[in-house]
């Protein structure tokens, strides 16, 4: 290689007179190549025309570092069932490892990482409530899963805290998160399908409406689309008990509306002081805003209103002797009918009776609800045998009043009820011939 440099530095002397130049260039090329002691290098040198043209490798810039993952809340919406979760990720393995073995309770686990629908803080000084769900330790990741699906429109809030973590200090600041789904343009073709009771006559201690929807509705929204007007068209004052919860079957078409059982019993300071909600004697307009929406953002297709009047206040026990039991014939796939004297829950007619033959076995078959909720009809898969039957009644069967099976809803001291049942269930037997 030194025999080369000599070489190029005679050559390139006589073409050029270029000494200084070659000279250096030759000094790179051996100590690049090799020459000498030095290590190998990474440089070439070509010559190519009498000039020579050097090749430098660019050396690799240093790795910046990893950055630090910081914990995150982030909504994960299914949209083949309309559900969506939160989760809490970037979580350390340690403590995701430290979670899966802690067994925690549903209170600390709400404690660690909460979701609720955020408020208008001027509107409403109360603190949000967390939502109720199920909590879930997926891909190294925290998640909670709502049980009703967040409403579009509504603004949620999440906040996890790091400090509730096992063997955690409690110097570690919370994560918030606010999330809004954003509503999606749907026709309004929800109505009201039906209310309960269907009587339009209810006592003044009227306890509660069971609302049905034909699609599921939005939660959160209950308590401002409902109205209790009088004969005026006047809104009453707070007639309904506002919980923090709605009261929702599970599909979400079925509302539970009570009313204020402070504005119902008697003695108590609410009553005293606004009067009961209903009064005896008095007509009464029941109104669902239009603009309540479904699951889907979109508003109902009409409004609704029911128009009723009050009756004396009930304070008597539903008594099943004084029920009318009518038996079919033997053969028949003829319905049992069974009529009562007054209006009775709805919703617990539904599942507060039932047919048992002669050696106590529940008999399978279909249940109709009457008019006014004034009758019960039960119709067997199979054609009735002749035989004793019986028809079995769950005590917690209510009234419209809320009084049940030998128990009134409210005891008045001054006129105490004589029929009183200890028993769970009360069974009528009735013959099949």
């Amino acid at each position: 290689m030194k025999r080369l440099c000599d070489s190029a530095l005679r050559l390139e002397t006589q073409r050029s007179g270029r000494c200084a130049l070659v000279g250096l260039l030759c000094v790179s090329l051996i100590a690049g190549a090799g020459c000498g002691r030095g290590k190998a290098g990474r440089g070439v040198v070509v010559v190519q025309g009498g000039r020579p043209n050097v090749t430098v490798a660019k050396q690799r810039p240093p790795r910046p570092p990893r950055p630090t993952r910081t914990i995150q809340i982030k909504l994960h919406e299914d949209p083949a069932n309309g559900n969506a979760s939160f989760e809490v990720v970037n979580l350390p393995a340690a403590d995701f490892e430290k979670l899966t073995k802690a067994n925690l309770t549903e209170a600390l686990w709400q404690a660690l990482f909460s979701v609720s629908i955020q408020k208008d803080a001027a509107a409403d000084k109360m603190p949000p409530l967390p939502l109720l769900g199920t909590y879930r330790l997926l891909n190294k990741k925290v998640v909670f899963l709502p049980r009703y699906p967040p409403q579009r429109g509504l603004q949620y809030q999440a906040v996890f805290h790091p400090a509730k973590l096992p063997e955690h200090g409690a110097e570690e600041k919370p994560v918030s998160a606010h999330f809004t789904l954003a509503k999606k343009q749907a026709a309004a073709d929800t109505v009201v399908a039906h209310v309960y009771p269907s009587t339009d006559k209810l006592p003044e201690n009227q306890l509660k409406f069971f609302l049905h929807f034909s699609a599921p509705m939005s939660r959160g929204e209950a308590y401002r689309r409902v109205h209790l007007l009088d004969e005026s068209g006047r809104e009453v004052d707070l007639p309904f008990l506002e919980l923090d919860e709605e009261l929702w079957d599970p599909a979400g078409k079925r509302f539970t509306l009570f009313f204020d059982p402070g504005r119902i019993k008697r003695g108590l300071k609410p009553r005293e002081e606004a009067g009961p909600a209903l009064v005896e004697g008095k007509n009464y307009t029941f109104v669902v805003d239009r603009d309540w929406p479904d699951a889907q953002g979109a508003p109902l297709k009409e409004s609704f209103r029911k128009s009723f009047h009050v009756l004396p206040p009930d304070d008597v026990p539903i008594d099943p002797k004084k029920w009318k039991v009518l038996a079919p014939a033997a053969g028949t796939n003829t319905a049992l009918d069974v009529s009562f004297p007054e209006p009775l829950d709805q919703a617990m007619l539904e599942r507060a009776l039932w047919v048992t033959d002669a050696k106590g076995n529940k008999i399978a078959g279909t249940v109709t609800i009457g008019s006014d909720e004034r009758s019960w009809q039960f119709k067997g898969q199979q054609p009735w045998q002749a035989g004793w039957y019986e028809l079995v009644v769950d005590t917690t069967l209510e009234d419209l009043a809320g009084n049940r099976v030998g128990r009134p809803f409210e005891i008045d001291v001054l006129h105490p009820t004589e029929t009183k049942i200890e028993s769970e269930m009360v069974k009528l037997s009735f013959r099949v011939e």
